[in-house]
């Protein structure tokens, strides 16, 4: 008889074990769920870059009017949420606002044109710890990373910056191809032709609350 109520009383305790994970279950589900608080705004994404020419560093401005962006992600703060999205840009959207109509064809033809693969460029946005932020970037065949700075102008617009070394990406070729193809207009007041393999990259992303 004690034997039975022993067993009885064991059943009892798991049974009572079980409902009590099973709810704790419920509530944790809850919670991941309540964290998906942010989507991004449609188009709102902004790309644009700043390249240089001449020894003494000229900027030449530019941006990509069309970027598209999926696999937006979940968190409990808009940084979060961004983690593991991914975008394309069409490198066919370029713009430099040139009052010329010249330099978008050139940069095209002599720049993209010779790589591998530049229909389109890709990437990943990462947000790691201590919210330290970089995207996979894809470009001539070959992905790399680009760690960026970020500021905010509140809590759901973000602005980020960072600097693009095209060695990295093995295009030296394409910018030995775009210095020749420009040679006069990237020869500075030394005589000397030149276009720099760095690029500054600047992005603005704005979000809002579900």
């Amino acid at each position: 008889m004690k034997n039975l109520k022993l067993i009885a009383l064991s059943l009892l305790l798991l049974a009572n074990f079980s409902c009590n994970n099973a709810n704790k279950s419920a509530e944790t589900e809850t919670e991941v769920v309540a964290e998906s608080n942010f989507t991004l705004v449609e188009d709102s994404t902004k790309v644009s870059f700043v390249a240089y020419k001449t020894t003494d560093k000229a900027p030449v401005g530019g941006q990509f009017t069309k970027i598209n962006v999926t696999n937006f992600g979940e968190g409990a703060t808009a940084l979060e949420a961004m983690n593991g999205t991914k975008f394309s840009i069409p490198v066919s959207s370029l713009f430099t606002n040139d009052a010329t109509g010249t330099r978008d064809p050139k940069i095209l033809e002599f720049f993209f044109g010779v790589m591998e693969n530049t229909e389109l460029i890709s990437g990943v946005f990462k947000v790691e710890g201590g919210n330290k932020c970089s995207i996979d970037v894809t470009l001539n065949g070959t992905t790399q990373n680009i760690p960026l700075e970020y500021s905010t102008v509140n809590d759901t617009q973000f602005i980020f910056d960072g600097v693009m070394e095209l060695e990295n990406w093995n295009a030296l070729d394409a910018v030995a191809s775009i210095n020749k193809a420009c040679e006069a207009l990237h020869t500075g007041k030394d005589g000397v032709s030149k276009t720099w393999s760095e690029v500054a990259v600047h992005a603005e992303v704005l979000l809002e609350k579900k």
